[in-house]
């Protein structure tokens, strides 16, 4: 846990920016939601932005982000997780709690109000502490499907796969398909995390943690299926103090094309703490 109590004070000292590429090493699914089906197209079709052209939402990046740390903190256990949805088979349970130096709450926030818990009795929440982390929208970097891969693809950015869940009496098949955008596609991500008191430059490395998680899991849907292995490279943090933003100082750059690794290697050290100056 970090080392914020209730008395500590918010005053922004600056933002880290971390900017790269997101490699689809398999193809990737994440769901647009349509309550219909077009004619021809494929059961499961994948989100696209007002242009046709697959993204992925930052609120996907984020909330497995969330999801993996949770589970890495050993937080996902009823006792630890509340309730955002409980409608009949669309129940929805997220980790948060009222203690000052609970990381998840710190970098994902937390609002007050009744909680209905995952276990035990329900709770008054009092606690509120603003989000440190943003995640934005992952634009597809249409350059990244190639001509070659064009001719094999069942639309013009995306492709099928089809799938067939087997009756285990009867072994009737019940065929579905799944639009996916192939593996080789890249696509821009930015994350922007706040710093708002000293003690928030201690939570910078849980969120790489999380992204190396990530490339080890899978993001979207048809994960345990084969889809969504992700990996990030290409990576730029940057440094913007306050100064920056009240008086146009310079931004530092502290680390360009890197890895995970290598991200995580800088976070870690003694002195990155005192790179983050106002």
């Amino acid at each position: 846990m970090s080392s914020h109590t209730a008395n500590t004070e918010l005053k922004l000292i600056g933002k880290l920016i971390l900017e790269g590429e997101l490699h689809c090493e398999t193809g990737l699914h994440i769901g647009a939601g349509k309550g219909s089906l077009e004619i021809g197209g494929a059961d499961n079709p994948v989100v696209k932005d007002a242009f046709g052209r697959p993204y992925i939402p930052g609120s996907s990046l984020r909330g497995k982000l969330r999801s993996l740390l949770e589970h890495s903190s050993g937080l996902a256990i009823p006792s630890e997780l509340v309730y955002l949805s409980r409608r009949k088979g669309q129940e929805v349970r997220i980790h948060q709690s009222d203690r000052p130096d609970d990381e998840i709450c710190l970098l994902f926030g937390r609002n007050p109000g009744r909680m209905d818990r995952g276990s035990g009795e329900g709770a008054e929440s009092k606690s509120a502490s603003p989000a440190r982390l943003t995640v934005y929208d992952a634009p597809l970097d249409q350059d990244s499907i190639t001509p070659q891969m064009r001719e094999n693809l069942d639309d013009e950015l995306t492709e099928v796969k089809s799938e067939n869940a087997v009756d285990r009496i009867t072994s009737q098949a019940n065929p579905r398909t799944l639009e996916r955008v192939p593996a080789g596609a890249r696509f821009h991500v930015r994350l922007v995390m706040d710093i708002l008191c000293a003690e928030d430059k201690e939570l910078f490395p849980r969120v790489i943690e999380g992204l190396r998680l990530m490339e080890d899991d899978s993001l979207g849907g048809g994960g345990s299926r084969g889809s969504g292995r992700v990996r990030f490279s290409g990576l730029k943090l940057t440094w913007r103090g306050k100064s920056f933003y009240s008086s146009g100082a310079e931004q530092a750059e502290l680390v360009s094309g890197a890895d995970l690794a290598a991200v995580q290697t800088l976070a870690a050290g003694s002195d990155f703490a005192g790179k983050l100056a106002g």
